[in-house]
């Protein structure tokens, strides 16, 4: 997938200020390059998770909740690397589940992110325009992250597609090549989860049509399978 032509279409549609985003990048990478993150060794660590293995990544939608209670009683943590896009670490975290990796933009629950960040979590934090502020309060208090934009990467920050959360977690698992996608609490419907915590609902509703569409292109262009998990 053409990620930039990708993102110009997103960025018409939904009248996003590019100044925003590179000010929201420019943050995120000084905050890594002052902290002298190793990102290499991280990125080795995401592939060893990621790579020929079979991923679930959940999403903040209303199945979440039956999703995660899913995998718990088959203990599917052993079998599988866990990807959580924002909100849904609430959710495994009720269950003390800890995903491997958590893929964020600081929108859900901030003391559930900082507790995952803080007890393990691969934490990718991604930078945008909406997210400015949240990014100047929150970065000092994480560590060992890798950072992602939307737009054009800068300095040690990342970009491996996806606009949402929840269809990052999906770029992120193609990307690096898993053997599987299996999608947990991805609804990409018109009710939107509880776990879903800051956003306005229609720009949301507009987001989550955003992703559904960018997985069901991925789909097409990929030979990785990606299906719900049940």
């Amino acid at each position: 997938m053409d990620w930039k032509k990708k993102y110009d279409e997103i960025a018409e549609k939904l009248d996003i200020d590019r100044n925003d985003d590179r000010e929201a990048t420019v943050i995120l990478n000084r905050f890594i390059e002052k902290q002298d993150i190793n990102i290499d060794k991280l990125i080795h660590r995401l592939n060893r998770l990621i790579n020929n293995k079979s991923v679930i990544v959940f999403g903040a939608g209303p199945s979440l909740r039956k999703g995660v209670l899913f995998v718990k009683e088959n203990k599917l943590h052993s079998k599988h690397t866990f990807i959580a896009a924002d909100g849904s670490i609430t959710a495994l975290l009720e269950e003390e589940i800890l995903p491997d990796i958590l893929v964020t933009d600081l929108d859900g629950r901030l003391r559930d992110i900082l507790r995952a960040n803080i007890m393990g979590s691969l934490t990718i934090v991604h930078a945008h325009g909406d997210n400015i502020n949240i990014l100047k309060r929150t970065l000092p208090k994480l560590r060992n992250i890798i950072g992602t934009t939307q737009i054009e990467p800068i300095g040690r920050l990342q970009n491996f597609g996806g606009f949402t959360d929840g269809d990052r977690c999906v770029f992120l698992a193609v990307n690096f090549k898993a053997r599987e996608i299996l999608l947990s609490g991805m609804d990409f419907g018109n009710k939107i989860g509880r776990y879903s915590h800051r956003y306005n609902k229609k720009k949301k509703l507009q987001k989550l049509e955003i992703g559904k569409k960018l997985i069901e292109e991925l789909k097409k262009e990929t030979d990785i399978p990606i299906k719900n998990l049940r």
